[in-house]
Order: structure tokens, then sequence, then C-alpha cells
């Protein structure tokens, strides 16, 4: 049986970027999420904004990950070209005419409990982006994956303004290279 059964809908996998153990996890999840959809074309969507440091993070991923050239790995959301609240439907809708039943893992900031504070997630099921600032936008993939940037409950605006770079930067090196780790260990 593989990790990948093990999970519902409902559960995820959370790792702080200090846990090295917990971090393995997450990748051995990741490679057998990229193995049981290996017959299709994988779309990494990286959600955010650099006009906004603690939402920066989605972009600063699929900078990371675009620069990488992976052979096959499709990225949508860079700092040049950024997928945001205002442009997510329309990208929504390039990914579905461009690929034939693609496997979409969503990646997003995401505000938390203090103690969550520098966690990564991972869980099946479609992103709901925008829901920690009270936005109603489409929900997107079948598998995402969260860098927890800050504290959330209030003034979500005023605290993704105010957080500290080092942390989202970290966070998106971390993401980026379980992406690029799990990905090459069975895609290639």
């Amino acid at each position: 049986m593989s990790l990948f059964s093990l999970f519902t809908e409902t559960q995820k996998i959370k790792a702080h970027v200090d846990d090295y153990t917990a971090k393995a996890r997450l990748e051995m999840r990741l490679s057998d999420l990229f193995v049981s959809t290996q017959k299709r074309p994988a779309v990494i969507l990286c959600i955010g904004t650099d006009r906004s440091t603690g939402d920066a993070l989605g972009p600063l991923i699929g900078t990371h990950l675009s620069r990488l050239k992976l052979p096959q790995l499709n990225v949508y959301g860079t700092l040049d070209d950024p997928v945001h609240a205002t442009n997510l439907e329309q990208n929504i809708i390039n990914i579905q005419h461009s690929f034939t039943n693609p496997f979409i893992i969503a990646v997003d900031a995401c505000l938390g409990r203090l103690d969550s504070i520098g966690c990564i997630t991972l869980a099946d099921g479609p992103l709901k982006p925008g829901s920690g600032v009270n936005k109603s936008l489409p929900e997107i993939g079948e598998a995402h994956m969260t860098g927890i940037v800050n504290v959330g409950g209030f003034m979500e605006y005023m605290v993704l303004q105010n957080t500290r770079l080092n942390l989202v930067w970290r966070l998106s090196e971390n993401i980026s290279s379980l992406i690029t780790r799990s990905y090459l260990k069975v895609r290639v």
C-alpha cells in the first residue's frame, strides 16, 4: 500500500521548514502523487503577488521552478508573470485549454496559528485561494501545498504586508526543492 492511499481528501501533512524528518514525509507523499499521475501532464500553479511580502511565496516558488526548466513540468505563476486574484480564472482556463486532463498542484501562502508559522502543508483536493483574506476565488488543483507565513484572524492584509521576507524566502526554497526532488524521482 502506498502512502498515497493512506490519505483522504480532508487529511494533510504538515512539516516545519526546519524539520527534516517531516519534510522527508512530504517529499515521499509528493513522489507518490507524481507516480500515481504519471501519464498526465503535471502543472504547478503558484498563486500570489509580489506586491505583498507574505503573498509573494507563490511567485517565488514559480520563479525557482521555472529557472530549473524541468522537462515536462509546467509552471504557472512567477515574479515576471504572477497568477493572482484578478487573473486566476483566466489562467485556469488557459491551463484547461493547453493540456488534456492535467494534474494540477496549486501552491499558495496562507495565514495560520502562531505555532504553525514556518510550516509547509500538503493536502489532497483543491486549494481555496483567498479564503484567508475573505476573497471568493475559484478552487483549483487535485492537490495543494501551502506555506504558513504569518498569523491569521485579524487584519489579514496588514499581516501579509508585514510578513518577514526571510521566512517567505526560506519557505519558497524548501517547497521548490521538495517539488523538484519529488518530480525528478519519478517523472524524468
